[in-house]
């Protein structure tokens, strides 16, 4: 990979903390500069895509900080499934955890992969004690 496909997605990876990091901003001081901030982040992410015919031809994350702002602002059962959703998305664990704080939220739950541990004490069963192999 050559540095400067890395470093273009070191960039995008940057913008996108920091577009997160705006809306988590904005959902807790409920500011319209942060708003305004969090909308500013999403137009420049949206122009890192190509241009066709003189207009930007995505417009992503600027139509989903509108949404999820609206979202915070005016909560109903369509803006707690959007919210849900974004929240659900975020791979950073503590990101997530103060997001959903923010909105006072419930993580979303991850399903287990792992079994129930036994508590029991059978792994030692049939071992001889230290009292033992000491005499």
């Amino acid at each position: 990979m050559s540095s400067n496909a890395s470093g273009g997605g070191w960039q995008a990876e940057t913008t996108l903390r920091a577009w997160q990091l705006a809306l988590l901003r904005f959902a807790v001081t409920l500011d319209n500069a942060d708003r305004l901030a969090v909308l500013a982040i999403a137009a420049e992410m949206d122009r890192l895509h190509p241009v066709q015919d003189g207009k930007p031809a995505f417009g992503f994350f600027r139509r989903t900080s509108t949404e999820l702002c609206a979202a915070v602002l005016q909560p109903s059962e369509r803006s707690a499934t959007l919210l849900r959703q974004y929240l659900a998305r975020i791979d950073d664990e503590r990101l997530r955890r103060a997001f959903a704080a923010a909105i006072e939220a419930d993580q979303p739950k991850v399903a287990s992969t792992s079994k129930s541990i036994r508590r029991e004490n059978d792994l030692w069963r049939g071992l001889s004690s230290r009292d033992d192999q000491a005499r």
